[in-house]
């Protein structure tokens, strides 16, 4: 390209977390980074979009934005009102997320959903998780996202197309490119009392591991590479239309 390369990061976990910090601070020198994050924490809030009340987008400087809602309202706001045409990013990085997206927890995850939304809005998007659940040290991940989105500006990604990349605790082996994974898992409910005697509830989870499919995303992690697994909006399971042939009428 023969300017630099524009850059919209966004996140789940808020415009102050250190992951998104950490990110831009990987990008800032390979492109013009724009920041529009949540406000505040939204994590699992996958693809959804605010629709029953207004947002409010609060400018911190003329590279940073809060909005008050999802990563998916922060990448359709920054796409449509809050970036010019002049400002319209060639790519969209979304995370760093503290802790892993893999596997069918993709469709919780609003770091993967902002990379998503801007993937359906026309420009390509880049997810970025380290899967460590507890001392965050981003220093590796955050030389791996560099690397990854200056091979997606220089080499491009098809249409349509997103890239959901984890990377382990600690200095990667390599990079495996990788099918989505299948975890082994089972809901863990927790119930208390609230001080006017009202039930609340937690929903947690009891991971005991993950399907040994070949090739998945949690094998490629647990071998410790970082996994890129390439992603699109369409969930039509595209095997099985021939086999539902005859329930049309």
């Amino acid at each position: 390209m023969s300017e630099k390369p524009r850059i919209l990061i966004t996140n789940d976990d808020g415009y102050h977390s250190e992951g998104i910090i950490a990110l831009e601070d990987a990008l800032k020198d390979i492109g013009d980074c724009y920041v529009v994050a949540p406000e505040s924490e939204m994590s699992g809030a996958s693809h959804s979009l605010t629709l029953a009340r207004p947002l409010r987008i609060r400018q911190i400087d003329e590279r940073h934005w809060t909005v008050d809602g999802t990563p998916t309202d922060c990448v359709t706001l920054a796409l449509n009102q809050i970036l010019s045409e002049d400002q319209r990013p060639n790519i969209c990085a979304t995370g760093i997320n503290p802790g892993a997206n893999m596997g069918d927890d993709a469709t919780y995850s609003g770091t993967i959903a902002g990379a998503l939304e801007a993937t359906i809005l026309g420009v390509s998007g880049l997810a970025f998780s380290l899967v460590a659940y507890r001392d965050h040290d981003y220093t590796e991940s955050a030389k791996v996202a560099r690397q990854m989105t200056e091979k997606a500006l220089k080499e491009g990604l098809p249409n349509g197309t997103l890239l959901n990349i984890n990377i382990p605790k600690g200095v990667p082996k390599g990079i495996h490119v990788t099918k989505q994974g299948l975890k082994n898992a089972h809901p863990v409910i927790s119930e208390h009392i609230d001080p006017r005697g009202k039930p609340y509830y937690w929903i947690g989870e009891n991971r005991i591991g993950f399907h040994p499919e070949g090739g998945t995303d949690f094998e490629a992690i647990d071998d410790g590479y970082v996994s890129v697994t390439p992603m699109r909006s369409d969930l039509t399971n595209h095997e099985v239309i021939k086999d539902l042939q005859d329930w049309q009428r």
